[in-house]
């Protein structure tokens, strides 16, 4: 998210948590005056619910505010553990109201019966407290769904239960009523008090809940499922053998996620960076927003024969090419070029030659035979003149002669011819059939060049450019 994008989502956050603070004001005196009026515990019940929601939602709205607040040399990982304690203070809140409720309940219940009077006004203030409730839920569940706050989504939960909650007290002041209009009051006398002892009952349930997330997110507890679809979505990246370690902490509003992948050894640092990155995008989708750390480490899981001699090679700074293995009854078989520098002697390069040998045979252990090539390396560009038309056209004559004895081979494009230190610089495309194997093509323009450098002795460098063909 940039700097705009986050200035939206505080006052947005910010906005919801104060207009459901204005909403429980609002919800509480109305409890509380109907209350005292009719005599309605379950009514009274709500009130203290309402009161209770008027506190979380305080307790919501400074926590929003504090826990946006920008890292810093005290706060490294910043202030989202406001959010949970403000939750956990909620849930304590609620545990003593519950048991207030249910002491008065009981009083009523069994002790002390009280006469409830079932007006319209109390059965208007419970369906505005319905009305209210459902407008603050879902405002607060829609922002605390976009910015993955627990504070409002812990305040819409809030709020969600009062509208359970009211419910409940609406049939307890209905039966109250049927039992005065139908002539049994005696019988529905205490129903009002059961309404009020379900209501703590659901608010007991729903703030162990709260109070159960909240405890995990102070204790570090990954979220829920989180940390399995971090797993698949790394191990889905090419290049990641498997991940070795995930840690993660924080809740959904701001995850802090460290992964440590296996990637090849024989991987460059440039391809292992490109792995991790992968990997972050990957993780991203799943976490938007988190913190992350991506960290890789060489691994050796898997590799064929080719991929463990590039990794010695690139361990011991060798510069190598044209590799080429093959297993006999004796064993195992290397071929390969070695570049050194072209200012070394001859003792020199033999040395760096036979460190390499030795680091293949420890990778390896007993080998058939290592033949090893040195060869320069060129450290510049080289320099090069364009032939004569005449002269070019010949070397393309008798490149044409030869590329049509060649079944596969259906044209030469593009053919360029320099003299450079040397000898003759040939360069072309040649078009052969589609439907040929990868192999194929290769032994084609190798056959290709054999050709080319036996007629053409004068050629120090052949390059031919394969390209599909495929008819019209």
């Amino acid at each position: 998210m940039n700097a705009t994008d986050i200035q939206t989502a505080q006052r947005e956050k910010q906005f919801v948590a104060a207009s459901s603070v204005a909403a429980a004001v609002v919800l509480t005196g109305i409890k509380i005056v109907v209350g005292c009026l009719t005599g309605s515990l379950g009514i009274l019940a709500e009130a203290a619910h309402s009161g209770l929601d008027l506190i979380a939602a305080i307790i919501t709205l400074v926590a929003v505010r504090v826990s946006d607040r920008a890292p810093d040399a005290a706060h490294q990982y910043g202030h989202g553990k406001v959010e949970n304690l403000s939750a956990l203070a909620e849930t304590f809140l609620l545990f003593i109201t519950c048991g207030w409720i249910i002491y008065e309940a009981g009083e009523r219940l069994f002790f002390r019966p009280r006469a409830v009077d079932p007006s319209l006004w109390a059965f208007i203030t419970m369906g505005i407290s319905i009305v209210v409730d459902f407008s603050r839920s879902r405002a607060l569940a829609r922002v605390a769904k976009k910015y993955h706050s627990q504070a409002l989504e812990a305040d819409a939960l809030h709020f969600r239960t009062d509208i359970w909650s009211s419910l409940v007290v609406i049939v307890g002041l209905a039966l109250v009523w049927a039992g005065k209009y139908f002539g049994c009051e005696a019988w529905f006398v205490r129903a009002d008090a059961v309404a009020a002892f379900a209501v703590a009952v659901i608010v007991i349930w729903v703030s162990w809940k709260l109070g159960r997330r909240t405890v995990d997110a102070l204790l570090d507890a990954a979220p829920e499922g989180v940390t399995e679809r971090i797993i698949a979505s790394a191990e889905q990246i090419p290049g990641v053998c498997r991940v070795l370690r995930t840690r993660v902490r924080g809740s959904m509003a701001h995850l802090f996620i460290e992964i440590r992948v296996a990637v090849p050894r024989h991987y460059s640092l440039q391809n292992s960076h490109r792995v991790t990155s992968h990997v972050e995008q990957a993780i991203l989708g799943v976490a938007p927003g988190a913190d992350l750390v991506v960290d890789s480490v060489p691994s050796a899981e898997n590799e064929n024969v080719l991929e463990r001699i590039r990794a010695v090679a690139d361990h011991g700074h060798f510069a190598v090419h044209h590799i080429t293995t093959h297993h006999t009854q004796r064993g195992l078989y290397i071929d390969l070029d070695l570049e050194v520098e072209p200012s070394l002697s001859f003792e020199q390069a033999h040395s760096q030659s036979s460190e390499l040998e030795r680091e293949l045979t420890a990778e390896f252990g007993a080998l058939a035979d290592i033949n090893i090539h040195i060869e320069p390396r060129d450290k510049e560009t080289l320099a090069a003149v364009e032939l004569s038309v005449e002269h070019a056209e010949s070397y393309a004559a008798r490149l044409g002669a030869i590329w049509r004895e060649l079944p596969a081979v259906r044209d030469c494009q593009d053919v360029r011819v320099q003299r450079m230190r040397g000898g003759i610089y040939l360069s072309f495309h040649a078009l052969i059939d589609a439907d040929r194997s990868v192999t194929e093509v290769h032994h084609i323009a190798e056959e290709l060049e054999s050709r080319l450098r036996h007629e053409l002795p004068d050629l120090c460098r052949v390059v031919i450019h394969t390209e599909p063909f495929k008819p019209a």
